[in-house]
């Protein structure tokens, strides 16, 4: 009998439903089923981030830091667990994602120094925005350019702060700034815009926008590099302003 064939079979009852299918499927070498598992078990490590975030004496960690931390233990965890030994997942990852914020963490000297998550977003954001020619011809180039970046930021601020991902079954408890009317309906067609786009492009604005992942974090997961995120943030934010123009639709006027 063969060392592979020796190896205990874990339990079902240590998968949720259809998970086991899913290692079955990343053993074959499925990207989505990697990313389909990520997906799964982020709240074990947004919990364990959160609960390192309580812990912590001096509070100079953001969450958000340790968050994506947390991230990159899951992947790691992900990418190094073995099914055919017969342990909890969970365990295995609990384990990783705690070694990932603990070494993360020490190579902080002081938080001051670093740059955080909502900084380093932003200005991935801006990055992926900003055209290709960074000196406008005239003047007229230069107030176009800077109201797609404008719009471009203003569509991804909606993205981040109305919950468009959530699933339509779940009400969206989070507070939102746009109560007046129409910048509700806007909400609404955005959310059904969103949905229209390609899958790769929708998929990123999933991670970074309701998972909050950074566009490293996501180049990791997809396995593209952080250039390639940031022109299909860019490309995605696109097709939204282009979908959405229509009378009565989200535009800047000038």
């Amino acid at each position: 009998m063969s060392a592979s064939s020796a190896r205990v079979r874990p339990p079902a009852t240590l998968w949720a439903e259809g998970e086991e299918q899913l290692w079955t499927e990343l053993a074959a070498g499925s990207a989505a089923a990697r990313e389909r598992l990520f997906a799964l078990h982020l709240p074990l490590a947004r919990r364990l981030a959160n609960r390192r975030f309580r812990a912590q004496a001096g509070g100079d960690i953001e969450f958000a830091d340790l968050y994506q931390l947390a991230c990159a233990g899951l992947l790691e965890a992900i990418d190094r667990f073995d099914p055919a030994r017969g342990i909890p997942f969970r365990g295995f990852a609990g384990r990783r994602i705690g070694g990932s914020m603990i070494d993360g963490v020490s190579q902080m000297s002081e938080m001051r120094e670093q740059i955080s998550f909502r900084v380093r977003a932003r200005r991935e954001r801006v990055a992926s925005l900003l055209p290709a020619k960074r000196t406008p011809s005239g003047r007229g180039e230069a107030v176009s350019a800077l109201a797609d970046l404008a719009v471009g930021l203003a569509v991804g601020f909606m993205l981040e702060g109305t919950g468009l991902f959530a699933p339509d079954s779940e009400a969206d408890s989070r507070p939102t700034a746009y109560d007046q009317l129409h910048l509700k309906r806007t909400a609404e067609r955005l959310r059904e815009v969103v949905a229209t786009l390609p899958e790769r492009e929708r998929s990123i604005l999933h991670h970074h926008y309701e998972e909050g992942l950074t566009f490293d974090g996501i180049g990791t997961l997809l396995g593209i590099s952080k250039g390639r995120v940031s022109q299909l943030h860019a490309a995605a934010l696109a097709l939204l302003r282009k979908r959405l123009k229509g009378p009565g639709e989200f535009r800047l006027e000038r």
